[in-house]
């Protein structure tokens, strides 16, 4: 193929990631996960036993790269952290399809856990994740409504994410919302140590 042709395609066709099929770290039942962050590092375990559906999901987007040069978009001090669902240019990540929602696996929505962002649908969870900042009983499930899935726990950099916390955020028109940090807070790379 000519450089010619070869720079339309990228230009005009951006990378998309493979979705892995079946099991992704089938060995690993608790495995750690590094985040590569601008402003430090952050490593998490995931609970496989608790969140099987969820962490293998969370795993094909870690393993097929789609995390890397994304951006924190959602920073709300002492509630949530959110990620994983642009690049730095606010590109969306590309899907991998919608999960279902093990929020009754009696992990909680407390200070320091990871889990899956979503829309009102319970069962809507794709590559969006969040670090709870506070304990937050009010995303956990009831007898009334599906909870949000929490599927691991900060185990270093608990420092980071506090230190995120403080970054400015306003409203961004490229994803019409709010508390977008407004110099971008970006996920270097993620890989499972």
């Amino acid at each position: 193929m000519n450089k010619i042709l070869a720079f339309f395609l990228i230009l005009f066709f951006p990378v998309s990631y493979a979705c892995e099929k079946g099991q992704v770290y089938p060995d690993k039942t608790f495995p750690e996960v590094q985040i590569k962050t601008s402003m430090g590092v952050i490593v998490v375990e995931l609970d496989r036993d608790r969140a099987p559906i969820t962490v293998n999901n969370f795993l094909k987007y870690v393993k097929s790269g789609a995390f890397k040069n994304t951006i924190f978009h959602r920073v709300e001090k002492d509630f949530v952290i959110q990620g994983g669902g642009y690049l730095k240019d606010f590109k969306e990540v590309v899907s991998c399809g919608k999960i279902f929602n093990e929020s009754g696996n009696g992990l909680k929505n407390t200070r320091g856990t990871i889990a899956m962002a979503r829309y009102d649908n319970p069962h809507s969870a794709t590559s969006q994740f969040y670090f709870n900042l506070t304990d937050t009983p009010s995303l956990d499930p009831n007898a009334k409504n599906w909870g949000y899935t929490v599927f691991g726990e900060v185990v270093e950099g608990m420092d980071i994410l506090d230190a995120i916390s403080q970054v400015r955020v306003g409203y961004s028109k490229k994803i019409d919302s709010v508390n977008v940090p407004m110099e971008p807070v970006i996920i270097l790379d993620v890989s499972v140590n």
